[in-house]
Parts: structure tokens; sequence; C-alpha cells
């Protein structure tokens, strides 16, 4: 029996916090109706055309679900709506601040008339203070949060390269669903969870925002460096690649220069003798480093560090992380059908034992929209 087996999810959602939630929910057994827009259906659905014509985003948030096209401001897909409701255990939703009100089916009215209900609304900035009513997209709460300003060179701010903001609100609402059916097990009733982009990433920005509000400066941007430990980032080696180096304490330090560079007299060097100067120094340093690295190619540099237990890593690109030995060792990829053809899907990082994830087909748009109203006694 899968975990979340006999729960059903109703969800009302679109691009990614969401779609993340429930998918995740749907890899532990739960089954997900996902609402979508007739014609349309949800608009990451068209962000792009990569994956046999799919978009990737979409593939990625939504298999093992079920998708029906109803257009929830028609009076005739009201009592649809309603008697899904009734019949399920959690409903979610991320649409603009006060639709779900303006379609009369606000977090007082469901708490009201459907009482067993897990009730679950993701918004931007929450639902009360000055920002309640303004739009949020991933990149924009980034920018609220401060992430993009610590992110980057020091010439240029820059946004995460995947949409953190709504990966971490997503994850929030994840486990607050867990939480509120773990509630609900004990007294039998429903919970209102609500999670905002802004909190969760919020949360996620703890060390910077400590830093800048009792250290009197904000943390510098570093490019993929540190901002505040070095050696700790990207160096290149003799072979145009780059391999990026982790240094925690003076120990490695010194077995870093002694075993890797081969110079242990730079240990000795007073520009460098410890964090706060080497970080002072890094341009220095970093020259010193890859003159050594300039003579090896990566996976000399890759050995030597092993060998003195330096932890390290190759600058992969998205292709060669797709065929990473270790992922294809453990056998970390299924194959997963689509519309449109077969595609490998990354098995979930949480490992039960005992349990396998769901790991179902992506759905068409509104592919299920008949059986769905059969089952629950509307024509078709």
């Amino acid at each position: 029996m899968k975990p979340l087996e006999g729960i059903t999810v109703l969800s009302v959602e679109q691009a990614v916090a969401v779609p993340f939630t429930t998918r995740q929910l749907a890899d532990l057994g739960a089954r997900v109706i996902k609402i979508e827009r007739p014609d349309t259906g949800d608009f990451a659905r068209a962000y792009d055309s990569t994956v046999y014509g799919m978009s990737s985003h979409f593939v990625w948030l939504n298999r093992s679900k079920e998708s029906i096209a109803l257009d929830l401001k028609s009076e005739n897909s009201k009592p649809v709506f309603e008697r899904l409701l009734a019949e399920s255990d959690i409903f979610i939703q991320n649409l603009a601040p006060g639709a779900m009100e303006r379609l009369g089916y606000g977090t007082e009215v469901l708490r009201e008339q459907y009482p067993q209900l897990i009730n679950c609304n993701l918004t931007g900035y929450g639902d009360t203070g000055p920002y309640k009513d303004k739009k949020a997209y991933d990149l924009l709460v980034q920018c609220e949060a401060g992430l993009v300003s610590i992110t980057g060179s020091g010439e240029a701010p820059s946004k995460a390269g995947i949409s953190i903001a709504d990966i971490a609100a997503g994850m929030y609402m994840y486990s607050g669903i867990l939480t509120a059916l773990l509630v609900r097990s004990r007294t039998g009733e429903g919970q209102t969870v609500n999670v905002s982009m802004l909190e969760a990433l919020g949360e996620w920005m703890g060390y910077p925002t400590y830093y800048a509000a009792y250290g009197g400066e904000e943390p510098q941007r570093k490019g993929a460096s540190h901002s505040t430990i070095f050696p700790y980032g990207p160096f290149r080696c003799g072979d145009g690649k780059t391999v990026f180096v982790g240094l925690q304490n003076e120990r490695e330090w010194v077995g870093f220069c002694e075993n890797v560079l081969e110079k242990p007299e730079v240990a000795e060097d007073q520009r460098f003798a410890s964090n706060t100067k080497r970080s002072k120094n890094r341009k220095a340093l970093t020259d010193l480093i890859e003159r050594t690295f300039s003579t090896l190619n990566i996976d000399t540099v890759i050995e030597r560090l092993e060998t003195a237990n330096i932890a390290n890593a190759r600058l992969n690109s998205m292709k060669e992380f797709f065929e990473h030995p270790q992922l294809l060792a453990r056998e970390r990829w299924q194959e997963i059908d689509t519309p449109h053809g077969a595609v490998q899907a990354l098995i979930p990082p949480v490992s039960i034992s005992g349990i396998n994830p769901v790991m179902g087909d992506v759905p068409e748009l509104g592919e299920h929209t008949k059986s769905i109203l059969k089952e629950f006694g509307f024509k078709t």
C-alpha cells in the first residue's frame, strides 16, 4: 500500500509551486485531480516545446495526475466542482489573489461547507498586509526576498537559475499538507494550510539575513565563489574545464598546499595564514592556484584533491548531469509515459524501505474529463 493511497487531492493549480506540491503527493500514492481551463489548460503547458513538443516544466511537474477540463466561472461547472470538493481530502490552489473568493469558494466558505477538507492556499505574499494583492512571480519574489542582491558577480546581480521561490513554497506546502493529514487523523477535522512564496524563500535566506541585520554590512556577491570562505569555488584547469574546490579549515588548507598544489611553502605565506586573510587576498591566491592547475587536466586535479580528502566537484552541464555516473549506478532514472512519447524521470530523492513511488503518466489536457464526470454521476 502506498503511504497516501486512498487520499484524494483536488487542485486548481498552475505554473510551478502547487504542481510541484501535488506531484509529490501523487508520488506517494495520492489521487490528484488537476482542474485545468478548457482549451488552454495550465499555462505552464506552453512555457516551451522542448520535450517532444511538450513543455519541460509541465513534464517535470505533472506526472501521475488526472486532468479534468472545467471552467470554474461557468454555472454548469459548479455542481461538478462542489461534488469533487465533497469527495476530496485535500483542496489546494494558487490562483491570483482573491480569485477563489470571487468564485464563491473562499477559505471561510470551504471550512463551513466541507469541514473534513484540508484547504490549502499558496500565495505570493500572504493573505494580509500591504502586498496581499500584489502579483508574484518567481523572479520577483527572489528580488523581494533579497536573493538576487547576493547572487551573481560584483558587477551584476543575478537570479537563481531555477524557480527557487516556487520550489521553496511548494516544499513547505507539501510538508504542511502531510502535517495537516496527521492532525486530521487525530482530531477528525480538516485544517487550513497557508504558505506564501516570500516567507518560504525568506526561511532559506536566514544566513544572509542575520549577516546583514546584525553584522552591519551586506554579503558581497562573489559569483560562484563563497562570499566568506576561500578557497571555496571555481578554478580553471589546463584542459579548459572547471573544478570547484571547497576548503573548510586550516588542516585542509595545509593538506591542499602540500598534496594538491605540491607547494607546502604556500601554507606558510602570511597573506594566506587564515581564512580571513585568504578571503581578503583571493585574487593573488586564485592566480597561484590556477598557475598550478594550468599544467594539469581536470582528472589529475580531482585525483589529487581526492587523495588529499579535499571536497571537490566538476562543473557539469545539464546534459552531463542527465548522464551522471552516480545516478546511473544507483538506477535513479525511470521511464514514464507522456502523450507524445516516453521520457526519463528522476525518482524522488526520499527512499523509504518497502515503498516504490508511483511514477505515472503525464496527462493530456482534459484526458480524464469524461471518466471523472462519469465516476461522480454526471453525464458526459
